[in-house]
């Protein structure tokens, strides 16, 4: 039996007769617009604002910022030159534009990749699938290398036979049938600059295929041609979606092209003016966009740069505006309601247009005031691999488009590529929160997955996994387990504690195996300052005293090791104590702070200060990486510790 075709359901069934009162040209044609709904007229000058006062910090991966509580950041792919996770003689290392969503119990991530560049051909778009979010498969080609005809324009020439690349927009859309589908755009550009890009209208159109329950593909067709550019039936590959003998899939692609929303951000690549977008443009080139439904029951747009509404689910949209409150530096934008109610907004808050650092959560009841600016990552590794327009940071951010799933639980879901070379997956905690009220007391009795620890902020590259493991020593004791034997990143575990001018901090800690990676332990304040650390070397248990190591301890080998800091901030001094012993008396603070409030566990050294990383001149412009880094492809010797009993208290007035 052929499946009825139903768009989705308006999310704001009161919206109707609103509309029937007051009805509006849609903004896409000529002629006076008509008056709007007031919710949408009081902030169509303005739909988006930030109204907190935190500013980021851009000497700092992590802006100087609170940290978002409970974010867990997961490398999904790691790019290898030498040995592929994707397969083939040899690795693509320039991967970007991920998209998320969520199906049949089961998380989905495609990505495009490029040999090496931006927009340097040959391109392809890859999956990838997790039943957790934590663990995914290795990625499969789903959009293959696609060969061009010869092609002659105002800016060239390209052979017939020169590879295409790839552009993303959208990724997926979950169809009312129940159908899910995966979409990506084939494209050139004629020098691989920005201002030839393949988003121009050139490209030849967008390719669909259907992602089946037990993950296997239906054939490629395309959903939509670049006609205007003189694309068509007859000088392209892939079929036509309409020519497809299975009339559920061609249901799911009809839904999709009247779903104004979810095909909102094809315009960039399309540009075409044939009626089917229904932007008001002006001057205004809107990329990347994301959207989210308001209380009032409008719909929030946000682009790269550009912000409008829309109370009629896409069908027209107020003038496009800027917001002077927000500082984007050329990444996407994303923007949801969140578990709770509230809303989000995710970018990257820079003060610098080359570097995509740090990526922010910000929160809102209305969906329009957004405050309470928050770090949601912060770090940054080395770009491990040569590239022209490698912007550093984790940038390109987004989440499950409405409509494309919900996984368990109210957590904020987001991906996003590090430097372009790598995909990560990041699960945020809800309420979205950067402080808590309560001390810490983790035994990890009964934990078995890093799932559980709501309340700490896990960042786990794939060689530097983070999970649990039983202790070695103690049949039935449940520890946090940090591996490394990432040449050029490492494991991070946080755990936040109240803000606290005077406080208590013990936990046990046991280097199993000690290989490439140390054993930093670390608290800090509010702005990332970081008055102390202790580090655990094999043998010897070092502290610093200002700026230097000093009063290294001998330590027994593969032995537990139980330390406590008494912290002083008025004081600016600490006291150490190892196994009950006192080691260390009013031990002199590295760097001046106010009160403390978080601890960190890293198996490297602290590389948040990117003072000494900043060049001037085009290569820094352009986000040019020269040149390999040496063994970037092989691990390193594994570094294995264990961490149990984590305890905060307050010591006198905190």
């Amino acid at each position: 039996m052929k499946p009825s075709l139903k768009l989705r359901p308006t999310r704001t069934p009161w919206l109707a007769p609103l509309l029937a009162l007051c009805p509006f040209l849609p903004i896409a044609t000529s002629g006076a617009q008509a008056a709007l709904p007031p919710p949408v007229a009081d902030s169509a000058a303005e739909p988006v604002r930030y109204v907190g006062r935190e500013q980021t910090d851009k000497r700092l991966y992590d802006g100087a910022l609170r940290h978002a509580v409970g974010v867990h950041c997961y490398q999904a792919l790691r790019a290898n030159r030498a040995c592929p996770p994707e397969g083939g003689a040899i690795g693509w290392t320039y991967n970007h534009q991920p998209y998320l969503a969520y199906w049949q119990d089961r998380f989905y991530l495609q990505y495009l990749s490029t040999p090496k560049s931006e927009h340097v051909p040959p391109g392809r778009t890859l999956l990838m699938t997790s039943t957790d979010g934590r663990h995914w498969s290795h990625p499969q080609v789903i959009f293959p290398e696609y060969a061009l005809p010869d092609i002659t324009n105002a800016e060239g020439h390209l052979p017939a036979g020169t590879p295409a690349i790839m552009h993303q927009r959208m990724g997926f859309y979950v169809a009312p049938n129940g159908r899910l589908l995966t979409l990506a755009f084939y494209s050139f550009c004629m020098q691989p600059l920005p201002q030839h890009g393949p988003n121009k209208g050139q490209g030849l159109g967008r390719v669909v295929r259907e992602i089946h329950a037990n993950n296997t593909l239906g054939p490629i067709y395309f959903i939509r041609y670049n006609r205007h550019a003189g694309w068509n039936e007859t000088n392209t590959t892939f079929p036509f979606y309409k020519s497809s003998t299975d009339s559920g899939f061609v249901a799911a692609c009809d839904a999709l092209l009247q779903d104004k929303l979810m095909t909102l951000p094809w315009w960039e690549e399309d540009r075409a003016t044939d009626g089917f977008y229904t932007l008001r443009l002006d001057k205004a080139e809107p990329k990347a966009p994301s959207f989210v439904h308001r209380p009032d029951g409008a719909v929030l747009g946000v682009w790269k740069a550009h912000y409008a509404l829309s109370p009629d689910e896409g069908q027209s949209w107020t003038r496009l505006v800027g917001a002077p409150t927000l500082t984007p530096c050329g990444a996407k934008t994303w923007v949801q309601r969140t578990g709770d109610g509230r809303y989000a907004l995710v970018y990257n808050h820079s003060l610098t247009r080359n570097n995509r650092f740090p990526l922010v959560v910000m929160t809102s009841d209305d969906c329009r005031d957004f405050a309470d600016m928050l770090c949601l990552h912060g770090e940054v590794p080395p770009r491990r691999f040569a590239g022209l327009y490698k912007n550093a940071g984790p940038q390109y951010v987004r989440g499950i488009e409405e409509g494309n799933g919900r996984p368990p639980g109210a957590h904020l879901w987001s991906t996003y590529s590090m430097n372009k070379e790598d995909i990560w997956v990041t699960r945020t905690r809800v309420p979205v929160t950067g402080m808590v009220t309560h001390h810490v007391q983790e035994a990890f009795d009964g934990v078995e997955s890093t799932a559980q620890l709501e309340s700490w902020n896990l960042y786990a590259p794939q060689w530097a996994p983070i999970g649990f493991g039983d202790d070695p020593q103690q049949s039935g004791n449940r520890c946090l387990v940090l591996r490394d034997e990432d040449p050029y990143d490492y494991a991070l575990a946080e755990r936040a504690f109240p803000e606290s001018s005077r406080v208590r901090i013990e936990f046990r800690a046991l280097a199993e195996r000690v290989g490439h990676g140390v054993l930093e332990a670390e608290v800090q304040d509010r702005h990332g300052h970081r008055p102390l650390k202790v580090r655990l070397d094999g043998p010897w248990l070092a502290q610093d005293q200002m700026s230097r190591w000093v009063n290294s301890i001998p330590v027994p080998d593969r032995t537990w090791l139980t330390l406590r800091l008494d912290i002083n901030c008025t004081a600016g001094t600490y006291d150490l104590a190892l196994n009950g012993n006192t080691v260390g008396v009013a031990v002199k603070f590295a760097e001046p702070a106010g009160t403390v409030e978080r601890l960190v566990f890293r198996t490297g050294p602290y590389r948040g200060d990117v003072r000494a990383l900043f060049v001037e001149g085009e290569h820094a412009t352009l986000g040019y990486t020269s040149e390999d880094l040496p063994g970037a492809d092989q691990r390193v010797p594994l570094s294995v510790y264990y961490i149990d009993d984590v305890k905060t208290a307050a010591v006198g007035n905190p």
